[in-house]
């Protein structure tokens, strides 16, 4: 194995495990876990709030990925709205702070300082990274950094490679965990296994495989890009296959887009309105479930009609998911 000292990085701070709930736990490939035994869809019809939301802090970004679904822009929320936003919250275990690109905002830190408590997940593209990973240091759980391949992939998809890994190893060298999340293409797949390697030599917690969705600047893309889940079950496979081989240790999982996943994400956009992410028979795969900066989120868990969803996916149930394999 190689570690990251040898790279000449620092070693990454320990990981724990950490309880959130009866039978639930967040562990160290960034994820939530199912204690042995436990019935996930018994969790979720009890529960009053989500295991995990998506609040988008600004809309904008620096990139123009191929395959981006969020293009529509909204202005951004105010600190006051933030404020709001993260009380409706309470009882949420994680937050992801989302964009957009939300290092693109001047005031991020007060924002990550406002989500004190939560288990705060922050994507990003790193654009940013070195002038402020060093001040989020300590303050976020992880850095979910997004990343499709090795260098020639990253470029035709999204854009500067050696600028977006010279933000990866400043996170790393700020002591901040990183995970790396990939929308899968058909004209990526044989750098998955070289990603997988970087996730690897990262010592990243996860690494995160969706597909993309048609929505966005998705639209433009040939349909031949979009894989089957026969073809997404096969990636998977072989990317564990050779985490064997190979003793990769990030944990892997990899998201279809069938009945099961369907609606199982909740985002709130920066005017607060909440929707359930993707239902496949809206126009722009958002269901409105109403508006958190005018009810609390257990509200709009109550009228919200994929529970189940969103615990089997969360929880790795519906989807391909392997966990971090120890050091």
């Amino acid at each position: 194995m190689t570690s990251s000292t040898t790279l000449g990085m620092p070693a990454m701070p320990a990981r724990e495990e950490r309880a959130v709930a009866a039978g639930i736990s967040f562990t160290s490939g960034h994820h939530f876990s199912l204690r042995d035994g436990v019935d996930a869809s018994a969790l979720a019809e009890a529960a009053t709030v989500p295991l995990s939301v998506i609040v988008q802090v600004t809309k904008r970004c620096d990139f123009g990925c191929v395959f981006c679904s969020e293009t529509f822009q909204l202005p951004d929320p105010s600190l006051g709205q933030m404020e709001r936003l993260r009380d409706n919250l309470a009882g949420v275990p994680r937050v992801f702070l989302s964009g957009g690109e939300p290092l693109l905002r001047r005031d991020l830190i007060d924002i990550v300082e406002m989500f004190t408590g939560f288990i705060i997940g922050l994507p990003t593209n790193a654009t940013r990274g070195v002038a402020m990973a060093p001040r989020l240091a300590g303050k976020i759980a992880f850095a979910n950094i997004g990343f499709d391949g090795p260098r020639a992939t990253f470029r035709r998809v999204r854009g500067d490679y050696d600028k977006v890994m010279t933000g990866v190893r400043a996170f790393i060298n700020a002591g901040i965990p990183i995970s790396l999340s990939a929308v899968v293409q058909r004209s990526g797949l044989h750098g998955l296994p070289y990603l997988y390697q970087i996730a690897d030599v990262l010592d990243a917690g996860k690494l995160k495989l969706i597909l993309p969705l048609r929505k966005g600047n998705a639209l433009g893309m040939d349909e031949r890009e979009f894989i089957s889940t026969d073809e997404a079950r096969a990636t998977f496979e072989h990317l564990t296959e050779l985490r064997s081989i190979h003793d990769w240790h990030p944990a892997v999982r990899l998201t279809p887009w069938t009945a099961s996943t369907e609606g199982h994400m909740i985002v709130i956009e920066p005017d607060g309105n909440a929707h359930a992410w993707p239902v496949y028979d809206q126009p722009d795969l958002f269901l409105s479930l109403g508006n958190l900066l005018e009810e609390p989120v257990s509200q709009i868990w109550q009228r919200y009609p994929y529970k189940a969803s969103h615990y089997a996916k969360y929880l790795g149930r519906s989807i391909h998911a392997a966990a971090r394999s120890p050091l």
